[in-house]
């Protein structure tokens, strides 16, 4: 005798924390402060580089490849990691890199092992060609 076995599997979601309102405007400045989005757009395009050179791309396909980089795809992960400070901290934080240039080349942004390794993903993923829109 086969007794039928119907398993119910539930999906868990976890929505990536973000900060308020306010204090992404906060953040967004910070990014601004510490050129974060130079350093993303230099990551992507060493990235790209690296890949051109060795499989050889043509420039047609570099410069495709390169036309997806888009820190707006990329900018939840930067969020997430401040999604857990405070206002008076992120305040605190703007002020330091506005004032100390040293913060603007050895951030919180790039010695975060999570936000790396998820820079390194998207990176991968736009060599991959994985943003490249159909037209």
């Amino acid at each position: 005798m086969f007794i039928p076995y119907i398993g119910i599997s539930q999906k868990y979601t976890t929505a990536v924390q973000m900060p308020t309102q306010q204090n992404a405007i906060i953040v967004n400045d910070i990014i601004e402060a510490a050129h974060y989005k130079t350093y993303f757009v230099d990551y992507c395009l060493n990235k790209i580089n690296e890949t051109a050179n060795k499989e050889k791309w043509d420039e047609q396909k570099t410069k495709q490849i390169t036309e997806t980089i888009n820190f707006r795809n990329f900018r939840d992960a930067v969020y997430n990691l401040f999604a857990f400070h405070d206002e008076i901290e992120l305040e605190t934080l703007l002020k330091t890199y506005q004032k100390d240039k040293i913060y603007q080349t050895t951030n919180i942004m790039t010695t975060n092992k999570a936000l790396n390794i998820n820079l390194d993903i998207y990176a991968r993923d736009v060599v991959m060609g994985k943003y490249i829109l159909d037209k």
